[in-house]
């Protein structure tokens, strides 16, 4: 009688389950995506980092309202590129160039006119309005038309030092009651525009310009029919 050996039917099941496990094998080519696993004690997100170290955010972020609150008070005006060194700037309720503002140009000084028709106090948000002499008494302005885009103009007070970067230059008529209307503007050159940050608007003559284009007109205090605005914006309170 033929008597199965217990190895060959040992090696016969050993066979048989690796037939089944080849059965159930993952086809060739595809991956098993892993089990997602959510448990309760899992760490809340956190919010995104605000270190230095993080990556610049692409989003516009305004930056605090730098202005005073535009009281007139007295300055000191300085100008480096003209050699402009704490000239006195005197505060007047008016408008730019009127008798009382042309009297205290008349003294060497500069006059910064407040009010209706005038302008804001240093700092303060809108127009803050500077004029003086390039020609007679002190000659405070002689230079003015140097001033270039970036050039830096402060204003001292006895609350702080308003630094102003020039933005460009205007030309006023004093023959045009729209042009005098853009200079005095709060927001130079846009009358009827809400300011919404602190300007400065440093005007003198242009007599030699007038003069060498034939024009000699003046008015009552001699101021010739153009000036020469330089517009600036305020950068930094000291």
């Amino acid at each position: 009688m033929n008597t199965t050996s217990p190895w060959s039917v040992a090696g016969a099941l050993i066979a048989l389950g690796a037939l089944v496990l080849a059965g159930c094998a993952t086809p060739e080519g595809s991956v098993d995506e892993p089990a997602t696993v959510t448990t309760s004690s899992a760490a809340p997100a956190l919010p995104p980092s605000t270190s230095s170290t993080a990556p610049p955010s692409q989003s516009v972020v305004e930056t605090p309202l730098l202005s005073s609150d535009g009281r007139p008070m007295r300055g000191e005006l300085s100008i480096p590129r003209i050699g402009v060194t704490a000239l006195e700037v005197v505060p007047y309720r008016g408008w730019t160039d009127d008798a009382p503002g042309t009297e205290i140009q008349n003294n060497g000084v500069a006059a910064s006119p407040y009010g209706p028709r005038g302008g804001t106090g240093p700092g303060g948000i809108g127009n803050y309005q500077v004029t003086a002499h390039r020609l007679s008494s002190t000659r405070a302005f002689l230079r003015l038309p140097e001033l270039r885009r970036g050039d830096r103009v402060s204003v001292r007070t006895e609350e702080a030092t308003y630094v102003y970067r020039i933005t460009g230059t205007r030309e006023t008529s004093f023959r045009s009651a729209a042009s005098l209307r853009a200079q005095r503007a709060a927001v130079p050159g846009k009358p009827g525009q809400e300011p919404t940050r602190a300007m400065i608007t440093l005007s003198t003559c242009a007599t030699p310009e007038d003069h060498a284009e034939g024009n000699y007109w003046s008015d009552e205090f001699d101021n010739p029919e153009h000036r020469i605005d330089k517009i600036g914006v305020l950068v930094a309170v000291r």
